[in-house]
């Protein structure tokens, strides 16, 4: 299933960990993994207590003014670059439980007693910055493709955006920015979140640039397997966003899992 080691570098220092090939057949078997591993320890009502109360907000707040209606749907897919912050805790959850030590929803919480926990936390502000300039770019996208208008109900703004040139033009565009912005987040983060909290639990803790460098060349090593994680994860979470985004309670975790899992074959 793992290849042999794949490095950039003549000499590997502690630091700078070997990078391994790996097949679609370790993604799937990661996700098989990141499966068993929440049905072990399920934390969908954990991740529905988060979910639903900022979901409620901002649909609260969209259909009041109405002016945050054309951001609801940048705002739904744009989780998907902030999902690596709220999987941290997921990923602590991976570990013990790989190392044999006793495991409970509460230990998700031990992510802020780690010796990496400035690193991650830096890590995250960077992934919620990334996330507010996509919104930006979405809303210039919908002023110059619809115009500056807000819309007048719920019925008019889909007539418009199915309904006409323009609208077809911000879904063509907005979807392709939006890829864009998910590839760069992919390869930002497929392995540095876990990396910082595993390193760091093993004492020989790094930092986030050399994680962050570490995420880019596991990207750059095994692309087709990568591009099949960035599907994944992008279909899991719209099928969890569908059902009034109930599914994600269960999509999220599964992915954290996961994701621990495809750091542990991907990085030596």
């Amino acid at each position: 299933m793992m290849d042999t080691v794949w490095t950039l570098e003549r000499a590997t220092p502690p630091e700078r960990a070997s990078i391994r090939r790996i097949s679609t057949a370790d993604v799937w078997d990661a996700l098989r993994r990141g499966w068993d591993d929440f049905l072990a320890n399920p934390t969908q009502l954990i991740f529905l207590a988060i979910i639903y109360p900022i979901i409620g907000l901002i649909a609260a707040n969209a259909m009041a003014g109405r002016s945050l209606m054309p951001l609801i749907w940048p705002m739904v897919s744009g989780f998907a670059l902030v999902g690596p912050v709220a999987a941290i805790g997921i990923y602590e959850l991976s570990r013990r439980r790989e190392k044999g030590l006793p495991v409970s929803w509460v230990n998700a919480l031990d992510v802020r007693h780690s010796p990496a926990f400035g690193s991650i936390l830096g890590l995250g502000l960077m992934l919620l910055a990334i996330f507010l300039v996509w919104l930006l770019v979405a809303e210039a996208l919908y002023a110059v493709t619809i115009g500056d208008m807000p819309p007048t109900s719920i019925r008019a703004f889909v007539d418009r955006l199915f309904g006409t040139p323009e609208g077809l033009t911000l879904i063509v565009v907005g979807n392709a920015a939006g890829f864009l912005f998910a590839l760069a987040v992919l390869m930002l983060t497929v392995v540095s979140f876990p990396m910082l909290l595993d390193r760091g639990a093993e004492g020989r803790g790094i930092d986030a640039g050399t994680a962050i460098r570490t995420s880019f060349r596991a990207v750059r090593a095994n692309p087709v397997p990568m591009a099949l994680w960035g599907l994944i994860v992008a279909g899991l979470l719209l099928l969890g966003s569908l059902p009034l985004f109930v599914g994600l309670a269960v999509a999220v975790p599964v992915l954290g899992h996961a994701t621990w899992h495809l750091y542990r074959k991907t990085v030596a």
